[in-house]
């Protein structure tokens, strides 16, 4: 079991700082890298996303500290990983390198292959710094700060932000873009949020239409990355808030839980995401079952939220099936061309992060140019041929059928937040490209590495009861 030093502690209090600011920060794909400039203003410090290659340097300094603590009586000698948890891992990553020698872009490459390093060095050091639960709280201090803060940013977007924004672009229209500067609209011209019909200026009817919608994505890329964060996070913020407050009144416990409980729900509502939902009605099903209510309340509860969650699915979303459900359609001419063009190049695929190159080809004619596959496991297997996608694959069915489970089926609330939370991103890679996020793959897979060490390190996890408020 480990013990947490002085020094161990600020390590973790800054990794998890590190990891908060990735999340305000860093929540682009690094394949955007050409597209993040640095800032060149305070005003775009604070508020634009900041170039991926920061966040590698970051990662590399605090992976330095790190060694330390490592070299520590060998501490890396006695992770408690078995083989099927860290043989695929580094296969993966070694096969990355592989790919990469054939790759048809290496600038696309080699951003790629710098958050796959993150990716390895977060798990392992999850698994060698992170795995009981004194050092996970101390670790979790600066990520869940962090994802207040950009769920708040959220709750901001969906009712000042987004209906103040479509109001001035609909008036900006009307008085034909008097209300703005010259040097603004012809800002905006640019950037393309004032495009020309007919000779006339208008407000970009695609802009006003995702105003209208109102779909939140915090400080990360899109909804369904801020839906991805939810899933991965809240459950996790939910239990450490809850034992850090049992000892408080009453009220004041309520109040913090139900806050943060309200600000991810309307989060993940907010933003949309479809596949977010139904993982999170599943979530919900297997959080009820360890309730101490017995299985005769549990198999009358877990039917009714499923129905009643599924009942509003549809009323929620209701619009967008009636149009097509177009998005599932996207995915499917995406999923489509990755199987082709595993096919093409089975052993080395096209490289780490370029499957934007053969869809350029592969595509639909009618189709939307995509630059990712929207599915974590696909992409491998297109990316890196048949050896980088089935390394892949076994790495994490090894983990969800081995650590995972055990977390879920054991007694300790912390650990089986860490892992419910895990499990429900893993399962939303199946339709998105978190993996190539920064700000959650790199949580991600320290929680994972975290998790899988904590239960392998002990048969029987140590009980960390949650009190109800």
């Amino acid at each position: 079991m480990q013990t947490t030093t002085g020094y161990h502690r600020i390590w973790l209090l800054m990794f998890g700082a590190f990891l908060g600011l990735c999340l305000l920060k860093f929540g682009n794909p690094v394949i955007l890298a050409r597209q993040l400039p640095p800032p060149q203003s305070w005003d775009e410090l604070w508020n634009h996303p900041w170039p991926p290659s920061w966040s590698w340097t970051g990662l590399f300094l605090l992976t330095a500290l790190a060694l330390p603590l490592l070299g520590s009586g060998f501490r890396w000698r006695r992770i408690p990983l078995p083989h099927l948890l860290w043989i695929p891992a580094v296969a993966w990553f070694a096969w990355q390198w592989v790919a990469h020698a054939s790759t048809v872009d290496a600038t696309l490459g080699g951003m790629t292959l710098a958050q796959f390093t993150g990716v390895l060095a977060c798990y392992f050091l999850g698994a060698a710094l992170v795995s009981n639960a004194s050092a996970l709280r101390w670790a979790l201090i600066g990520l869940i700060v962090a994802l207040c803060i950009c769920l708040m940013r959220a709750a901001t977007q969906r009712w000042v932000e987004f209906p103040a924004d479509h109001a001035l672009l609909v008036e900006g229209q009307r008085t034909g873009w008097t209300n703005f500067p010259p040097a603004i609209v012809e800002t905006m011209r640019r950037e393309g949020t004032i495009v020309n019909t007919n000779g006339v200026d208008v407000a970009n009817p695609m802009i006003l239409l995702k105003l209208e919608r109102g779909r939140v994505h915090g400080t990360l890329v899109y909804p369904n990355a801020l839906a991805g964060a939810v899933l991965l996070l809240l459950p996790l913020a939910l239990v450490t808030i809850a034992t850090v407050t049992q000892d408080q009144r009453t009220s004041i416990r309520v109040s913090a839980l139900g806050t943060l409980g309200l600000l991810g729900l309307g989060g993940l509502v907010w933003s949309g995401s479809k596949s977010g939902w139904l993982i999170a009605l599943g979530m919900v099903a297997i959080g009820l079952l360890r309730f101490p209510w017995g299985r005769r309340w549990a198999s009358i509860a877990i039917p009714v939220v499923l129905v009643l969650g599924l009942a509003a699915f549809g009323l929620r979303f209701e619009r967008y099936f009636r149009q097509g459900a177009t998005s599932v359609g996207a995915r499917m001419d995406y999923w489509r061309a990755a199987v082709q063009a595993t096919s093409e190049r089975p052993l080395t695929g096209t490289g780490p992060g370029t499957f934007q190159r053969p869809y350029a080809r592969l595509k639909s004619p009618e189709a939307e140019m995509a630059r990712l596959v929207h599915n974590d496991f696909l992409e491998q297997f297109s990316d890196s041929g048949v050896p980088g996608g089935i390394a892949y694959l076994v790495w994490i069915l090894a983990w969800l059928l081995r650590s995972g489970r055990r977390a879920l089926a054991g007694t300790d609330t912390l650990w089986f937040a860490v892992a419910l939370g895990c499990t429900a991103w893993l399962c939303q890679g199946l339709t998105e490209f978190a993996l190539y996020v920064p700000a959650l793959a790199w949580t991600a897979f320290l929680l994972i590495g975290a998790t899988s060490a904590a239960v392998e390190s002990t048969p029987s996890p140590i009980p960390h009861p949650i009190t109800a408020p």
